[in-house]
C-alpha cells in the first residue's frame, strides 16, 4: 500500500533534519552522570523539568548520601525531599524514586528491569523515562524518548503535529529510520541548547536545520 503523501513529506523532512544533525553533533550523548543503572534511573526521573547541569550538581552529591537501594527504602521522606529540593516538583519525585526503590526490589530483587512493558510499572516511569533507561543501560531501544526539547522541536519542524509525547513519538517512529531511535534525541536535545533555545524571542530562520528544511531542491540545471 502506497504511503500518503503527508507521511511521505515528513519522511523527507525527517531526513534533512537527520543531515544536519548527524553534521553538528556526531557524537552527542547522555550528560548525566550516574555510576550504576539505579542511580540512570534516579538522575533520569530527577531530570523531569530541570537541567541536567542542576541534576547533575543535585546528585554529585545525593549518590554519596545514598548508596545503595536498601539506603532509598530505608530513606526519611522528609530529608530527601530537601536532597533534592533544587530539582524542583521534589515532592513528587521523592514519592516517585523512594517508591521505584522499592518495587525493583521486591519485584526485580534490586535490578532494573530489561524491557519496556517491566519499566512501565515502576512507579514514577512513563515511556521517556523508560527509553533512555532501556538504551543507555542496556542498548534496549524500543522508542525514542521525547522531552521538552524534541517535543517543541519536532513540532517546529513539521515531523509530528501532536501534543503528546506518547502520540509524537508514535509520528517519529513511522519517519525515523530505527537506527536512528536513540542517537536522535541527544542530537535534538543539544541543538535545542545550543541553537534553537525555547527563548520567546528567538529567531528560528537563522538555525540551521530550520534553513536546511526552507531550502529548495536543486533542479540540477546551470
Amino acid at each position: 500500500m502506497a504511503k500518503p503523501i503527508q507521511s511521505k513529506i515528513r519522511e523527507a523532512r525527517a531526513q534533512k533534519v537527520l543531515s544536519v544533525l548527524k553534521k553538528l553533533f556526531p557524537k552527542a550523548g547522555m550528560m548525566l552522570r550516574y555510576s550504576n543503572n539505579w542511580e540512570l534511573l534516579v538522575a533520569v526521573e530527577l531530570s523531569a523539568q530541570c537541567t541536567d547541569k542542576k541534576v547533575n550538581e543535585v546528585t554529585e552529591r545525593l549518590f554519596k548520601k545514598y548508596r545503595t537501594l536498601e539506603d532509598y527504602i530505608n530513606a526519611d521522606q522528609k530529608k530527601f525531599e530537601q536532597d533534592i529540593f533544587s530539582t524542583g516538583f521534589y515532592r513528587n519525585k521523592t514519592k516517585n524514586i523512594l517508591a521505584a526503590a522499592k518495587f525493583i526490589t521486591a519485584r526485580h530483587h534490586g535490578k532494573i528491569p530489561k524491557t519496556m512493558g517491566e519499566m512501565l510499572e515502576v512507579p514514577g516511569v512513563a515511556r521517556k523515562t523508560a527509553n533512555v533507561v532501556l538504551g543507555n543501560a542496556y542498548g534496549v531501544v524500543e522508542g525514542i524518548a521525547v522531552d521538552t526539547h524534541v517535543k517543541r522541536l519536532v513540532r517546529l519542524w513539521g515531523l509530528s503535529s501532536e501534543s503528546t509525547p506518547e502520540k509524537i513519538e508514535c509520528d517519529l517512529m513511522t519517519i525515523i529510520p530505527k537506527k536512528e531511535w536513540f542517537d536522535f534525541t541527544y542530537k535534538v536535545i543539544e541543538y535545542g541548547r545550543k541553537y534553537c533555545p525555547a527563548a520567546p524571542r528567538h529567531d528560528h530562520t537563522h538555525c540551521p536545520v530550520t534553513a536546511a528544511l526552507a531550502k529548495k531542491p536543486s533542479s540540477g540545471g546551470e
